[in-house]
């Protein structure tokens, strides 16, 4: 899957990609920690990522998981991923979305453009009904690009999940799909 917006385009990481997605998540390391759990340092090697793609891809064809890039149009840059992920069928029709973005890459709209672009392909591609995200309260950049793209705060998970030893609120975050609504 390839999706492309004015700046950015998202598709699917394949086996080539894993030497890019280990320099992103190695130049982010402690900005990304910031607003994720703490990963373990043999997470910081380029088997490890290509065992990464594997999975993901592997997760894709089961309909479980959806990870892509996040690329430059105009360089071909890796510069974040975006995924969809603890997708639920029959009664739920639901995913949860996760992100990050290179922190060089902040405020440009790339994130904003990725999330329109996955919020496309998750209601009219695989007919979801309903998409959830958590972000830290603290985190007012994510915040407001939930805004922006349509998802809606539903309120507090309070001690939701544990970032570097501990545990953080989070607002939850969501948009249900514009036909259903």
């Amino acid at each position: 899957m390839k999706k492309v917006s004015q700046h950015i385009y998202v598709r699917t990481l394949t086996e080539n990609d894993a030497e890019s997605l280990l320099t992103l998540e190695l130049e982010n390391r402690s900005y990304f920690q910031e607003f994720t759990p703490l990963v373990k340092d043999d997470f910081f090697t380029l088997p490890r990522q290509i065992e990464r793609i594997q999975r993901s891809r592997q997760r894709i064809a089961q309909d479980e998981s959806y990870m892509h890039g996040i690329f430059l149009n105009e360089t071909g840059a890796l510069i974040g991923t975006i995924s969809l992920s603890s997708v639920e069928r029959g009664p739920i029709e639901g995913a949860w979305l996760g992100y990050v973005l290179d922190q060089r890459q902040g405020g440009n709209g790339y994130m904003t453009e990725a999330i329109r672009l996955i919020i496309d392909f998750a209601f009219f591609e695989l007919n979801l009904h309903r998409i959830e995200a958590g972000v830290k309260p603290s985190n007012k950049g994510s915040i407001r690009v939930l805004e922006k793209t349509g998802f809606e705060n539903e309120g507090l998970n309070r001690k939701k999940v544990k970032i570097n030893g501990v545990w953080e609120d989070h607002y939850l975050f969501a948009i249900i799909h514009p036909d259903e609504s």
